[in-house]
């Protein structure tokens, strides 16, 4: 492609430019383009959801686009009449030349921060998008100093390493897929009128679809239901930043930035590292400047869900630590001073949304612990969770899923108390010592991830004492109550035998791992 630019070039510099004939040779290019993605494509594998993903939302779309254009352009040097040639024409057929080169011309570049000893050394991710922050805009060179290397700061005519500014970043988890109009679109978006005060786009977090594992697939669709939950967010004004890829403004980032010392250096914090969730916490730091948040209400990005328990334990008391931690930062937001104020909306979901999975967990366990008596038992009480299964199923079926799957959810999340209240006691953990957790990446590895031995335990001891109870509530006539444990003990016991597997946890409980929350 790089020759054919050329030599456009050079028939521009000769005068010699037939415009029927460069627009067909411009036609013929972009199918020859079109026709090596149509190759790549029966080249490449899609024995998983992730590959399917990029063959049919990224590449077929590529492809199509690809041969779109290049009929528009065949048609256009068909039936254009004779004129002269114009410094406008001739500037629309560098632009396609450069769009074939930049096509198959692309440079990627990789920063590795620990090298330096100057930059954040923090284990986290967190501080990986700080150290780049910082750099952006900036020229460097890599300096020796006795045994360590530092990055130093010089004039960029001088600089071995030259970070280029940009007004937006664009954050991504490894796991994730962007599709090809991702960063096009939610630009558009943020340079639209009316919305310099978003600091922050971003796309529903999306399951790769066509999942073969049913944990995956069900895992996914807690997920995938998401994309109508943050929507209402944004509706209230209480959208959170979702790490998983966004947009972010870069004006926003500088107005929330910190400065701190690390080993003797000053190192800068645009995004908090003092939890685990730090795109939770850094919502907060925006709204307090006064700074807003947008889901844009469609799928352009795909990530990863764990294909096992292993793995999805790790991810989800990831995702479950340092809510109760932020939340002391949010009431002061909400009933302190700060840029903006909060509707009761706005103040309502954002609490929801830090304290819901402590919360939620601990009642349903002393739900169950306790018998109901006096008054409120009730064979109608049962019926008060109707409206949200109806809710929560109906929304599966707009997401693609079967309306039974509202099930095998309830099932899940049964399965997922222990690991919810491991996150949560490790939060409190880290409120009382002072110490950052350690950040938990979930596992990309070939075969099973084993699960701690602990919580495996935990899962056969509530479904034990579910089971118990119902019985001691049934021998004293507490029929309500023992129903209701003896069908969650079900639930759990479908949840163990379906998602994780009755020969894997046993095999689990019998291995050597760490017993620890």
């Amino acid at each position: 492609m790089e020759e054919e630019r050329i030599n456009y070039l050079m028939r521009v510099s000769d005068g010699t430019i037939d415009l029927a004939m460069e627009y067909q040779r411009l036609g013929d290019l972009y199918s020859d383009a079109a026709e090596w993605v149509n190759d790549r494509i029966d080249e490449y594998s899609n024995a998983d959801p992730a590959s399917d993903v990029f063959i049919h939302k990224v590449l077929y779309r590529h492809r199509d686009l690809l041969l779109q254009h290049a009929i528009e352009l065949c048609r256009l040097g068909r039936s254009i009449e004779r004129k002269a040639v114009t410094e406008a024409v001739i500037e629309r057929f560098k632009r396609e030349y450069n769009r074939l080169v930049n096509l198959f011309s692309v440079n990627f570049t990789s920063f590795e921060r620990k090298r330096y000893v100057n930059l954040s050394h923090e284990p986290n991710k967190a501080m990986n998008l700080n150290s780049y922050l910082g750099l952006m805009g900036k020229g460097f060179r890599e300096i020796q100093v006795g045994e360590h290397l530092h990055l130093t700061e010089v004039d960029l005519s001088e600089a071995e390493i030259r970070v280029p500014h940009s007004n937006y970043v664009i954050t991504l988890d490894a796991d994730s897929l962007l599709l090809t109009d991702y960063a096009l679109r939610l630009t558009q978006f943020l340079e639209q009128p009316g919305n310099e005060c978003i600091a922050v786009v971003q796309t529903p977090y999306s399951a790769f679809p066509t999942a073969d594992s049913p944990l995956e697939r069900i895992a996914g669709a807690t997920t995938d239901i998401q994309y109508i939950i943050h929507q209402g967010f944004t509706g209230y004004g209480a959208t959170y930043w979702v790490g998983a890829n966004a947009l972010l403004r870069r004006a926003a980032l500088e107005d929330i930035v910190e400065f701190e010392e690390e080993r003797g250096f000053t190192v800068k914090r645009y995004i908090q590292d003092r939890t685990v969730i730090e795109d939770t916490e850094s919502t907060i730091d925006l709204v307090v400047k006064g700074w807003q948040l947008h889901n844009y209400p469609e799928r352009l990005a795909y990530s990863a869900t764990p294909p096992d328990f292993g793995s999805l334990l790790i991810q989800r008391r990831r995702w479950a630590n340092g809510g109760l931690i932020i939340l002391p930062k949010l009431m002061k937001h909400l009933f302190g001073q700060s840029r903006s104020k909060a509707t009761l909306g706005e103040g309502f979901m954002r609490i929801h949304y830090l304290a819901s999975i402590a919360a939620v967990n601990i009642a349903l366990l002393l739900l169950l612990a306790f018998p109901i008596t006096g008054d409120i038992e009730s064979a109608y009480l049962p019926l008060t969770a109707a409206p949200y299964f109806f809710f929560y199923a109906r929304d599966l079926i707009h997401m693609g899923y079967r309306g039974f799957d509202i099930l095998r959810v309830y099932a899940l999340n049964l399965l997922l108390i222990p690991v919810n209240l491991g996150g949560v006691i490790k939060s409190l953990q880290q409120a009382i010592t002072k110490t950052k957790i350690p950040f938990g990446r979930t596992p990309k590895v070939e075969g099973r991830t084993a699960a701690p031995a602990f919580y495996i335990f935990i899962e056969y001891f509530l479904m034990l004492q579910w089971m118990m109870g119902a019985g001691f509530d049934f021998a004293s006539h507490n029929w309500t109550h023992g129903i209701f444990a003896m069908v969650n003990a079900i639930f759990l016991g479908y949840a163990i035998w379906h998602f994780i597997g009755f020969s894997e946890s046993v095999e689990d409980l019998t291995s050597k791992n760490s017993i620890v929350l």
